[in-house]
Order: C-alpha cells, then structure tokens, then sequence
C-alpha cells in the first residue's frame, strides 16, 4: 500500500487503543482548556505529518538512513526548550546530545556512497520529520503542565492526526477502497501500535523530566532500527562505521544517564 494510505491505518489504530485506555488514565477534573488547545495544535502536525514523512522516506531511502536523519530530532528539541521552558543545560549532558547527533550523522555517512543517485530533496523528508518531532516535545512539556495527562495528550493529538490523515486519504483517492490490501494494513497497524506506545512512553517522560534529557535518549532509537534492519532486511549491512556509530551513540547514552 502507498504510504499516504498506510498513515491512515497506522495512525488511527493507536487512536482506537488510546480511546480504550482513556477511561481509566484520563481525569477530565484536571482538564485545562490550554492544555486541550496545545494538544490540538501538536495534533495537526505530529504524528500525521511525521508518519507520512518517515513512511515515504523509508521507502525511497530505507530504514537505516531515514532513522539516521531523524535522530536529529533532539537538536531542535533541546534548543526550543532553552527558549521555550528556560531550561538548562550542563556540560556532561551537552556532550551525550553531541554524541547521539554525532553518532547518527556516522550513520549517515557510511551510506553517503548510496545518496549519489538520489535528488537531494528527499534527504528533507527525514529532516522535516526531524524538525516537527523535535519542536513538538517542548510544546508538549508545556501542555503537561497545565494538564500533566499523557494519555490525555495522545487522546488529543492522535485524534486530530487521524481525522486529517484520513481526509487526506479520501481526498487523494476517493476510491481507496481499492488500494487497500489486507496483509499491508496489519503490517502499518502493528507498526501504529508500536508508534503511539513509544509517543505515549515519550510524553510520560516529558512530564517527569527535561526535554534536554528526554529528547536525545529517544534519539537513540537507530540502534533499534540497525538491529531489525540486519534480521529482517537481508541486504543492509552493517559496516565497521556503522559500529562505531552505535559506540558513540551508546556512550551518549552513558553521559546523559550519567548527568
């Protein structure tokens, strides 16, 4: 299935599994009308745009890139948390984000040998992805503190992505019915389920801890990606840099937990 079409299965299917659990995680007592309103907003953007950009990316580029580019995620994060939250940031911590960012962008370069056949436009998908997944964190540590529900936050905002996702679908093709295939529809749905856990697990986080700690240990998450890639995606090798890359990453990793 197109991409475009797999975002409007994928992001919806976390919708319906926030929707269950909103019952028993969601205080609407609590509920503050600021809160609903940034939610909303993160919603029109993230995770709608986002999957779609990462969907097509990895589909023109594969895994191992597409995740590569968007470990920068953390970069525009933390920077918007300074600005935004008057947030701090130390020495150790500063050199784990620099690690993470260095080690994904090794990633990159051991397969820079591949690019030279690509236009350069596609790189932006991945680095779009990157900014919006980055600029909506702090965003969301705002949110939570004038409602700190994390289900709540995914309520919202995954509702909103699935409603404009399946527009877009309905728009694009008005007899999508066609394009549909089943197998491809379980593959985008577990692939959703597994997205709106991680958003979940991220905006917890984001309620406990600062965004300049947070941001980068998800931007570890290449690691996971390399390991998968190499088990089911035959034909991507894992080099010596791509080793290095993961040490480095690692210890990024080390000196945030660390700090």
């Amino acid at each position: 299935m197109p991409p475009w079409l797999g975002a409007a299965v994928s992001v919806p299917t976390s919708t319906l599994l926030f929707w269950c659990l909103a019952p028993f995680q969601v205080d609407t007592t609590k509920a503050d009308l600021h809160a609903v309103i940034l939610f909303t907003c993160v919603g029109l953007l993230f995770p709608a745009s986002v999957t779609l950009l990462n969907f097509e990316s990895n589909r023109l580029m594969g895994p191992n890139i597409a995740g590569a580019m968007s470990g920068l995620a953390p970069v525009f994060a933390v920077l918007l948390a300074l600005s935004l939250l008057g947030e701090s940031i130390h020495l150790l911590q500063f050199l784990g984000i620099a690690a993470i960012v260095a080690g994904v962008m090794f990633m990159y370069r051991e397969r820079q040998q591949n690019l030279q056949h690509w236009p350069p436009w596609m790189l932006s998908l991945p680095l779009a992805a990157a900014v919006i997944r980055g600029a909506v964190q702090p965003v969301i540590k705002l949110g939570l503190q004038y409602w700190p529900s994390p289900t709540a936050a995914v309520v919202i905002g995954y509702s909103i992505s699935s409603a404009v996702l399946i527009f877009a679908a309905f728009v694009r093709d008005p007899k999508l019915v066609r394009r549909f295939d089943r197998r491809s529809a379980l593959w985008f749905a577990a692939v959703g389920l597994c997205n709106g856990l991680s958003v979940l697990s991220l905006y917890a986080a984001l309620g406990c801890g600062p965004v300049t700690v947070v941001a980068p240990l998800v931007a570890s998450y290449p690691l996971v990606t390399l390991l998968l890639s190499f088990v089911f995606l035959k034909h991507e090798h894992i080099g010596p840099r791509l080793v290095a890359a993961v040490t480095v990453i690692v210890g990024g990793v080390v000196l945030l937990i660390i700090a």
